[in-house]
């Protein structure tokens, strides 16, 4: 769920709002957030520790440059992770005031 709304919200507003006119450019920043969305929820969780969830945010970011890479070039790609870590960063600044210290349910 997290990953579908963080996606659909960040391509519609990257779309009609900042309209880089390459409509795949746009996809791939709107997945960059969604993922990150959709990776921080499923690691909210305390069965990982926090040298796993680092780690595995680590390597999303890794394959997201590398296919950022792949598709266009490496100067945008690296926005997609820049969008990817202020996504999870604020996904645990969120979480930080509530008194569970997590988004999810427990």
């Amino acid at each position: 769920m997290y990953f579908g709304l963080g996606t659909v919200i960040s391509f519609l507003i990257n779309y009609f709002f900042y309209s880089s006119e390459n409509i795949v450019l746009d996809l791939y920043y709107a997945l960059a957030f969604g993922i990150a969305w959709g990776i921080a929820y499923y690691l909210d969780t305390p069965n990982f520790t926090l040298p796993q969830k680092l780690g595995i945010s680590f390597a999303v970011m890794g394959v997201l440059v590398l296919i950022g890479t792949l598709l266009f070039s490496l100067e945008l790609a690296i926005p997609s992770i820049l969008k990817f870590s202020t996504v999870f960063v604020a996904y645990y600044l969120i979480a930080s005031f509530r008194g569970s210290k997590s988004l999810r349910n427990q």
